[in-house]
């Protein structure tokens, strides 16, 4: 299993443009890698969540950060 991590700043972006960035460069990535994703938009905790269950891909870490979100996504 790979544990090349790749960053996605979705800072700013409001719904749905941080999951449709997620998406795209899950795609562009192998199986085990992950994406670590930060995102100011309250609405991306549930939308990564669902992304998660809809794909399984796995959600590693969820967090709030105060000023902003962070994710770590496992590609299945």
């Amino acid at each position: 299993m790979s544990t090349q991590q790749h960053v996605l700043d979705a800072k700013g972006l409001n719904c749905p443009l941080p999951i449709l960035r997620a998406k795209k460069a899950i795609a562009a990535m192998n199986s085990g890698e992950m994406l670590k994703i930060t995102a100011t938009d309250p609405g991306s905790v549930k939308d990564f969540e669902s992304f998660c269950k809809q794909t399984g891909n796995e959600l590693v870490h969820s967090q709030d950060a105060g000023d902003h979100f962070e994710f770590e996504i496992r590609k299945h």
